[in-house]
């Protein structure tokens, strides 16, 4: 297995450009039938729209991509069947919230979500709000994931200005670091009474990592990747 590569980088150049999938539209039947079962066995799913990327180039500090949008169905079948288009990636945004006393804080997704029982940060697939004069503003779907997921706030942390290029496989993790103002415990608890105040939370439980040895087989390797990095320096 091929490790994750980890870059940091201070720019980002993620252009939409729509264009036809030419998988979505090969495979449209085998993608409903998928879908249909999908349903089935988690029934709050539901085909939206999200956007894939491709043509990453890196360029020291420099990351430049082109983005198109495609239904949630497609997206979901191209993840279960081993990512069959390898031109395509998923480039996402990812709030790496950290408390002030050090501690990593993430959460565990829900039964009812596509990924039910993975852990990770506050993120999520860029959907097509989140377009802005004809680019991804993935620093915006941060935000937004972070208030969605755990009612926090700009105002609850501060945003390193910097981003790391997290790549693992189909997936580029785009990670910018979160420092909250209060330690591990007490944003655990404030992060938890604002689930229990939803009727329908995304996040069932929340997660503290100081050491590696409280990292879990639940966590996608590009998050346990940063989170050693981080631990490392």
């Amino acid at each position: 297995m091929t490790l994750p590569s980890i870059h940091r980088v201070t720019t980002l150049a993620l252009r939409y450009e729509p264009r036809p999938w030419a998988f979505a539209q090969a495979r449209r039947a085998e993608i409903s039938a998928h879908f249909a079962e999908k349903q089935r066995e988690t029934p709050a799913i539901w085909n939206g729209r999200v956007l894939l990327a491709r043509d990453p180039v890196l360029d020291a500090a420099h990351l430049s991509a082109r983005y198109f949008d495609a239904d949630f169905a497609s997206f979901l079948a191209w993840r279960d069947w081993g990512f069959p288009d390898k031109d395509v990636f998923n480039g996402f945004g990812m709030g790496a919230l950290r408390a002030s006393d050090g501690a990593f804080v993430l959460g565990e997704m829900g039964k009812h979500t596509a990924n039910a029982g993975r852990i990770y940060f506050p993120a999520g697939t860029p959907e097509p709000d989140d377009i802005r004069d004809g680019a991804v503003d993935l620093a915006g779907s941060i935000v937004r994931e972070m208030e969605e997921e755990t009612g926090l706030k700009p105002s609850d942390y501060r945003i390193d200005p910097d981003w790391y290029c997290v790549r693992s496989g189909a997936a580029i993790a785009l990670m910018r670091l979160l420092v909250a103002d209060c330690p591990g415990e007490e944003l655990r608890q404030r992060i938890e009474a604002n689930l229990a105040a939803q009727t329908r939370p995304e996040l069932a439980a929340i997660h503290l990592v100081r050491e590696r040895s409280e990292l879990s087989a639940a966590m996608p390797r590009y998050v346990t990747a940063f989170i050693e990095h981080q631990l490392g320096r």
